[in-house]
């Protein structure tokens, strides 16, 4: 395992938590009863490649399950998939993976998560029990600020 992979547990600004349900990362409130996921970060091999004043360009996974988030391109817009992989074995191509890129940009204390291959569209999340998605409608909606819990 890379040593650059550093744990964390996510939640939204309404207090809720990623929680795996099947093959989908979804949001619950927290609560001690919730199994929140543990999600993998790690950063980019190689960050001069990519566009410049974005944000920090890493992966996100999850440990177990070993899963990574990835962007795809479904008709008109890209969702977000949880794919099957390790996300040490993204860090270790030889150059981005762009599909499992995020720009991680601090906004005070919370995080964005930016697509680095559809710019412009953000990790979000909504109401209760329903998955956390791709938007680029950034307005009151959706919530894309997300509380990083560094697990060390």
């Amino acid at each position: 395992a890379s040593h650059n992979v550093q744990p964390v547990k996510v939640s939204d600004l309404d207090h809720q938590v990623w929680i795996l349900q099947g093959e989908n990362l979804v949001v619950a409130p927290r609560s001690k009863d919730v199994n929140s996921v543990i999600v993998t970060v790690i950063p980019c091999k190689y960050p001069e490649s990519l566009e410049k004043n974005k944000g920090t360009p890493i992966y996100l996974g999850i440990k177990n399950p070993a899963m990574c988030l990835c962007c795809e391109s479904a008709g008109r817009q890209p969702t977000l998939q949880l794919k099957k992989g390790n996300i040490s074995d993204l860090y270790n191509q030889t150059e981005p993976v762009k599909p499992y890129l995020f720009f991680h940009s601090m906004v005070g204390r919370t995080s964005t998560f930016e697509s680095v291959a559809f710019p412009g569209w953000f990790i979000a999340s909504s109401k209760k029990d329903q998955p956390i998605f791709l938007t680029s409608d950034l307005g009151k909606q959706h919530n894309i600020n997300f509380n990083l819990d560094i697990r060390g």
